[in-house]
């Protein structure tokens, strides 16, 4: 139960909380449409007026979160229609989470959850460092696009295999542009072993290739498949801050003292599949990628995202298993 006020009030309002101001805040800038999930009356338009009610969903029975999570579901497909496709963004704490996060990803929406796993303290702050800010040129990006990105980069952007990567360049991998990196069920229990942290299977990375570098401005020669093929599949952890990442978290999970690159190339074709998205203009693809970030929140990006207990680990991780690369 959020903090509430003594009175009728509509949803957006009732809610008193320092946290849920800061929610209601980042939807209502994001420009997209947005709801309260409420422990007793499921998904609540903000203008719906509410009494105040005494109930906290993480006091309520497994049966009773099971039948809300089925409720709040039918409730959102009523007002945004069928959900495949769709990203729904989720800023709630895991009693609300976990009895939906399935349901959506069942009916072929893309879940992002970006306060996952932060403790109260770090929400706050993620709100703070998030903020949308209209003097912020990155987020002076159309929404339409970024929502249009931001589902491309999903699963049914057409994901494809390692091994599905062209030896040469073809025309396709030729160009800058965005890519992102998913990981199967199995790939992502390897994953939580090493950082002792959940990984859910999903979205785990997501990045840029080919941006004009923004100090020096000169043009950037670097493509997808030169990012893809080249340094993440290259065989060489110091290429690749992604593949450094991957080893030091695998190495972790099986106790190695060093990364593995061929266990780690085969782990990276049997457990990932990707998405790339071509886009031309180099000046633009910085901006596009700190927006999209910002969406997708993938858990093992470090820059440009704020802290969390899984990039925590991941920088302790890189850092002792990237100073054993140095030392050789």
């Amino acid at each position: 139960m959020k903090q509430q006020l003594d009175r009728l009030a509509p949803a957006q309002d009732l809610y008193t909380s320092a946290l849920f101001r800061k929610e209601r805040a980042y939807a209502e800038a994001s420009g997209a449409a947005w709801f309260v999930l409420s422990a007793k009356h499921g998904l609540v338009a903000p203008e719906t007026v509410l009494e105040p009610y005494d109930l906290r969903l993480s006091k309520t029975s497994r049966q009773y979160r099971r039948a809300w999570g089925a409720q709040v579901i039918d409730q959102l497909k009523d007002q945004v229609g069928p959900l495949a496709g769709k990203v729904i963004e989720v800023h709630a704490g895991a009693a609300y989470c976990e009895p939906i996060r399935d349901q959506l990803q069942a009916a072929g929406a893309q879940v992002v959850e970006p306060l996952f796993g932060l403790t109260m303290g770090r929400q706050l702050a993620w709100y703070r460092e998030s903020r949308l800010d209209a003097s912020d040129t990155q987020r002076a990006l159309p929404l339409s696009a970024v929502v249009d990105l931001v589902a491309r980069l999903g699963p049914g952007g057409g994901a494809r295999t390692p091994g599905e990567v062209p030896v040469t360049g073809v025309t396709e991998f030729r160009s800058p542009g965005l890519y992102s990196w998913w990981v199967d069920h199995d790939g992502s229990r390897d994953l939580t072993a090493g950082l002792g942290q959940p990984v859910r299977p999903g979205l785990i990375y997501a990045g840029l290739a080919g941006a004009t570098r923004p100090r020096s401005g000169p043009k950037s020669s670097n493509t997808l498949w030169g990012r893809i093929r080249g340094m993440h599949l290259g065989g060489r952890h110091d290429f690749s801050t992604f593949r450094l990442s991957l080893g030091s978290i695998l190495a972790s999970a099986r106790t190695e003292t060093e990364i593995d690159e061929e266990r780690l190339t085969a782990w990276m074709h049997e457990h990932l599949r990707f998405v790339t998205i071509p886009v031309d203009d180099g000046d633009a693809l910085d901006g596009l990628e700190s927006a999209v970030l910002r969406e997708l929140d993938p858990p093992l990006n470090l820059d440009k995202m704020p802290p969390s207990p899984i990039r925590g680990r991941l920088t302790e991780l890189r850092r002792q298993y990237g100073r054993k690369t140095r030392s050789r």
